[in-house]
């Protein structure tokens, strides 16, 4: 981790750093005025899906430069944590920053008892912090991708009877819609 970055929770004033960060590190799709990843994150807002102790900035010089959510979501017949989307400014990636993010999230979701955080992603990256397929554990994948890239990790709270399907928050629903 750099040693001249600060890890905070995100605040409203931060609203229009974080759309522009995921806009310049997500692609969008052709004549889209924004990323899907940053509308996604206005309508988690929107819906008061937010989990505000699980969702963090990185600000170096005062700028926001990284950005993670955590979200509302269900697992079985319990809540859940959603992960995601998560971004880095382009030209500083590969600094530590997202790891740093993630071992935000990681430690704040063992403190408030979480049992389990969910995401879909890259099975290599966030291997690293412990994630692994879901399917292993007995979670249902709530679309059509490969397994291996719908992954969780497990924290001190989690029980295996737990396990069962897995629903994001409404916003990522109406993604596909």
């Amino acid at each position: 981790m750099r040693d001249d970055m600060i890890i905070r929770r995100e605040r409203p004033e931060d609203a229009a750093a974080v759309a522009a960060l995921h806009d310049d590190a997500f692609v969008r799709v052709e004549g889209a005025a924004r990323s899907v990843e940053s509308s996604l994150v206005d309508e988690l807002r929107g819906d008061g899906d937010v989990i505000d102790e699980l969702t963090f900035v990185a600000e170096l010089d005062g700028e926001v430069v990284g950005h993670v959510l955590c979200s509302a979501a269900t697992l079985g017949e319990g809540a859940s944590v959603g992960l995601g989307p998560i971004a880095v400014t382009p030209a500083l990636q590969r600094q530590g920053i997202g790891a740093a993010l993630m071992a935000s999230v990681i430690a704040s979701a063992e403190q408030r008892g979480d049992a389990a955080i969910v995401l879909l992603g890259d099975p290599d990256y966030y291997g690293h912090f412990g994630f692994r397929p879901a399917v292993e554990l007995g979670i249902g994948s709530p679309g059509p991708w490969e397994d291996r890239y719908f992954q969780v990790k497990t924290l001190r709270a989690w029980r295996p009877e737990l396990a069962g399907p897995f629903r994001y928050a409404p916003a990522f629903e109406r993604l596909e819609a």
